[in-house]
């Protein structure tokens, strides 16, 4: 399984960049990002854990998760060989005690380590 910052199904053309890391390397994906880019949402309580389902033109395309009470919440869609409440769960597990999960916290820490040093 492939945890990607950006969108999966959540996408206009209902492809974002975890459905293409997906494909192309034939594994699953999840998105999990920041922005939301489609799609209308139920508002979320403010309450770690708590979701709701992202819909986009009548079709349930990921879900908007609060990862930390009280801050904001992360849109979380499935990629290739995904479904909607399996990444859900795993991004769920990811995240620690920061809002991002940790995976995609650490690829940001390393990428910005490897900018100061370059």
């Amino acid at each position: 399984m492939v945890l990607c910052d950006g969108q999966g199904t959540a996408h206009p053309r209902r492809f974002g960049l975890a459905s293409h890391l997906g494909l192309w390397l034939n594994v699953p994906t999840v998105g999990c990002a920041k922005t939301r880019l489609v799609g209308k949402h139920g508002k979320v309580a403010p309450v770690k854990g708590q979701y709701r389902s992202l819909r986009y033109r009548d079709e349930r395309v990921g879900v908007v998760l609060r990862t930390r009470t009280k801050v904001k919440p992360l849109y979380v869609s499935p990629g290739h060989l995904a479904e909607v409440d399996s990444s859900r769960k795993l991004v769920e597990r990811c995240c620690t005690k920061y809002r991002l999960p940790e995976p995609i916290r650490q690829a940001h820490l390393a990428a910005q380590r490897a900018v100061r040093g370059a």
